[in-house]
């Protein structure tokens, strides 16, 4: 699986995961494509509450209803944004698969565990990217967390509107807004997931990942990112 960091480009609604994932390669596991990098998106409900690292209803493991997928759920490396000092934990197969059928969507069983090996490891790619980010501009904070996350795959962000007029880019096919927690201040991410072109038994996923224009901070990085980026496309590193 492929992820391109090209662009600064990851949690994912898995309705759409299965959807854009499923139309590109029917042996491959239903997942949305998207990144500019090679890579392959819970705890008890309450009031209806869901993850904000994977949109799935805390606690949707208990009923399983199959006996092939595994309930195990793998810990991720992204801190929470609590006092709880633990990390996100992503869902299990069987919670993944609950949640597609929530959704309305059919899915081979034996498809989840490749999709969930995938879903896991975009997010990681994506926090990665962020992390590159606060570490390059802000490495006085060591202390990042993921805070909250909110799907907003209608709305288009300034970014791709203006490469898909510019540039006649694809539009994504999902996007979602991170925001971390640096040392006290939330800081938003806007993240556009694109379709890549697969590799011969290796899906492709292209992401933008950046800081969301709503802050001078955010602002800053991003001028000073595009001008380090322009330099070294013209001058080299040395």
């Amino acid at each position: 699986m492929a992820v391109n960091n090209d662009k600064r480009q990851c949690p994912v609604d898995h309705a759409r995961f299965a959807k854009v994932a499923g139309a590109a390669n029917s042996s491959a596991c239903p997942v949305p494509h998207g990144s500019d990098a090679r890579v392959p998106d819970g705890h008890p409900v309450v009031a209806g509450q869901l993850n904000p690292l994977n949109n799935i209803p805390f606690g949707i493991n208990d009923a399983s209803g199959s006996e092939r997928l595994s309930t195990e759920r793998e810990i991720s490396s992204i801190p929470r944004g609590d006092e709880s000092g633990a990390n996100w934990d992503y869902p299990s197969p069987q919670a993944f698969y609950n949640a597609l059928k929530r959704k309305g969507w059919e899915t081979n069983e034996g498809d989840v565990p490749t999709m969930v090996a995938i879903h896991n490891f975009l997010n990681e790619a994506c926090w990665g990217e962020i992390l590159k980010w606060e570490n390059k501009y802000h490495c006085d904070c060591k202390d990042i967390k993921l805070a909250r996350f909110q799907g907003r795959p209608s709305d288009l962000s300034p970014k791709a509107r203006w490469m898909g007029i510019v540039h006649g880019a694809d539009k994504p096919f999902d996007r979602h807004d991170w925001t971390v927690n640096r040392c006290g201040k939330d800081v938003r991410y806007v993240i556009d997931y694109y379709s890549g072109h697969d590799e011969p038994d290796n899906p492709v996923f292209n992401v933008d990942v950046r800081p969301a224009l709503d802050s001078p901070s955010s602002v800053f990085d991003r001028l000073k990112n595009f001008g380090s980026t322009q330099w070294e496309k013209y001058f080299g590193t040395n």
